[in-house]
């Protein structure tokens, strides 16, 4: 029987890629040792590594028409990456991000320029035939209607036998305190060091035992940090821990987040355990880091 679908849903951006031999100083003129385009946003990236990882994917967010929208339509369909649920808009403009990857160290700088393009809503949302999919995942952006979207596939699971459940999962990244209500929404909650360190934890054990209670019961906790590997909670109440996988040289770090929750949401929806799924994502997105882009990480 063919595999169902994952399906992501966020941002999906143009990112404009330079690579430096080190860092610029403000006000200088520099030359790039090479510069490409390539599709970004979180659940976009997410999408590349499921399919690169060949899992069969499918992204949901908006664009609007024009040059960069054409490119990121015709990049999706290269990767299989499936785009019925792409929400078209007569608003805004498709997001742009200016990047600069410092190939000695990998490190990234990203300047993004998130237009007044529209998110998708969830009115948008209830066109998608939820039995399609056996597991969504949301990238944190307009908690408000994603709050929405996922409390329909709570009400969609609870009509369906457990084989036919949709598993969901959360992203909270970004340390917006409108964020902070999908904490209690999913079954998987990935948060990001950035919002660890705002509610006053500077450690992936720290954060995980701290911020559990925040989740809906029998859900799963999971925090990645860098260097540190990745450590998370389930239901047993049980800390988990991988360490990095750091490659020789570290060339690229820009989407290595996107690559590790691509990676363990890919090993639980397969049916790995909690701590094999951790090392495999911390596996996966050490790879990412020593290469430029994604191809390279199979």
């Amino acid at each position: 029987m063919e595999e169902k679908r994952i399906l992501c849903v966020g941002l999906v951006c143009l990112d404009i890629i330079s690579v430096v031999d080190s860092y610029p100083e403000e006000d200088s003129d520099t030359r790039c040792l090479s510069q490409r385009w390539q599709r970004g946003g979180n659940a976009s990236n997410t999408c590349t590594v499921l399919a690169l990882l060949g899992a069969p994917c499918a992204f949901m967010g908006s664009l609007a028409p024009g040059h960069a929208a054409d490119f990121i339509l015709s990049d999706f369909q290269r990767r299989k990456v499936e785009v019925a649920h792409l929400v078209w808009q007569s608003q805004g403009e498709t997001p742009c991000a200016c990047c600069l990857i410092n190939c000695h160290n990998g490190s990234r700088t990203v300047t993004l320029y998130d237009t007044n393009l529209p998110d998708v809503t969830a009115a948008d949302f209830e066109q998608v035939d939820l039995s399609q999919y056996k597991w969504i995942h949301w990238e944190g952006r307009n908690a408000s209607e994603q709050v929405k979207m996922l409390q329909r596939v709570e009400k969609y699971n609870q009509a369906c036998p457990p084989s036919e459940r949709v598993t969901t999962s959360v992203e909270v990244e970004k340390t917006r305190p409108e964020l902070y209500q999908l904490f209690c929404y999913g079954d998987v909650v990935f948060v990001s060091k950035d919002v660890a360190k705002t509610f006053g934890f500077y450690s992936a054990p720290e954060a995980v035992k701290g911020l559990y209670g925040r989740l809906k019961p029998g859900a799963t906790l999971i925090c990645a940090w860098a260097e540190y590997g990745a450590d998370a909670m389930g239901p047993d109440g049980l800390l988990v821990h991988s360490n990095a996988f750091s490659p020789e040289t570290v060339v690229d770090t820009l989407g290595a987040g996107d690559t590790f929750n691509a990676a363990v949401i890919l090993a639980l929806s397969r049916g790995r355990t909690l701590s094999a799924a951790l090392t495999y994502g911390c596996q996966v997105a050490g790879r990412k880091c020593g290469v430029h882009g994604y191809d390279g990480i199979v």
